[in-house]
């Protein structure tokens, strides 16, 4: 019997690239669904799937979520048994600007792939979520059980809004859904704009960072190794509905994060201080509890040896990426 095929959705982007090479290399079916948007150079998404595309196991379709006609065809023409939708628009900050985008990809596009997924009885559904659905939640850790309310951001609200499709969907079509709440991943082919990848260019090209706020906010920040093992796990355990932490579970202030970088790269970093951005949350501050008791999650890379193994990627791999950003 042929393998079913698993669609990773944003398969071009930072997490769908390190998922697919996961994937390819365990031998599965991979189908990835990417529109290659201008949220950054779409030179450096083509870039991530290169060794993809060699891959007899991989196939490459160049389209959009939102797009019903596009979706329709990949699930009438290919026996899809998971779907791992990671693609969105991208970002707290530019969410403020441009919501309606937001709700767009990130609501409607959902939906479109819900509708498509329980119409050919798919096996199972996984959602990227976000930290930013609990907003500033005075109670830490977060739990999954926690009330998620007061997002303060349209990103936030949008991913959250994304959660309550898919409790929709599984209670009207038995659809088994998982949604993954991620905690600011980051590794190589982090994302330019994302604050460590911004920062260590910075750094190494002597230019001042800019700091926001007084530097005592923290996020819970999380390896990509460790995230992928999370998808992983949680795309080999469909339950009827269920949402996972996948942290690190050791926040750390903003300011400690820039000194984890200045011993990696071996400089000291120049700092201007702004304001905080509307939308940015005080701090992130995962509850892992659930995922390591029903998954087996268990985080292994802590900031400093994995801002150590970014820096040693961006030194070798994107010295000249800076002018793609």
């Amino acid at each position: 019997m042929t393998e079913k095929s698993i669609l990773i959705t944003g398969g071009c982007g930072f997490i769908g690239s390190h998922l697919i090479d996961k994937l390819l290399a365990d031998g599965h079916q991979v189908i990835c669904l990417d529109n290659l948007n201008e949220f950054y150079d779409p030179s450096v998404k083509r870039q991530n799937q290169a060794e993809h595309l060699s891959f007899d196991n991989y196939e490459f379709i160049e389209g959009d979520i939102r797009d019903k006609n596009a979706v329709s065809n990949i699930f009438d023409n290919i026996q899809i048994g998971k779907v791992i939708h990671l693609a969105a628009m991208a970002g707290v900050r530019p969410s403020v600007e441009n919501p309606r985008l937001y709700m767009d990809v990130n609501v409607m596009g959902t939906q479109v792939l819900l509708e498509a997924a329980a119409r050919h009885n798919v096996d199972h559904f996984v959602f990227a979520s976000s930290s930013s659905v609990y907003g500033n939640n005075d109670k830490v850790p977060f739990a999954e059980d926690d009330r998620v309310d007061g997002q303060i951001s349209p990103y936030g609200s949008s991913k959250r809004m994304g959660e309550l499709l898919c409790q929709t969907y599984n209670h009207l079509t038995n659809l088994p859904i998982t949604c993954l709440r991620f905690f600011t991943v980051y590794g190589p082919r982090q994302r330019p704009e994302m604050a460590i990848h911004s920062f260590v260019r910075s750094v190494i090209n002597g230019e001042k960072i800019t700091l926001f706020g007084d530097g005592n906010s923290s996020r819970d920040y999380t390896y990509i190794d460790d995230i992928i093992d999370g998808i992983i796990k949680a795309a080999q355990s469909p339950d009827n509905f269920v949402i996972y932490n996948l942290g690190n579970s050791e926040p750390v202030k903003l300011i400690d994060m820039i000194h984890v970088i200045g011993n990696a790269t071996g400089k000291t970093p120049a700092i201007t201080m702004s304001d905080m951005p509307a939308g940015d949350v005080l701090q992130t501050y995962a509850d892992i509890s659930r995922s390591h008791r029903r998954l087996g999650y268990d985080p292994k890379t802590n900031l400093e040896k994995g801002i150590e193994k970014f820096v040693e990627w961006y030194k070798s791999n994107a010295v000249n990426e800076g002018e793609a950003s």
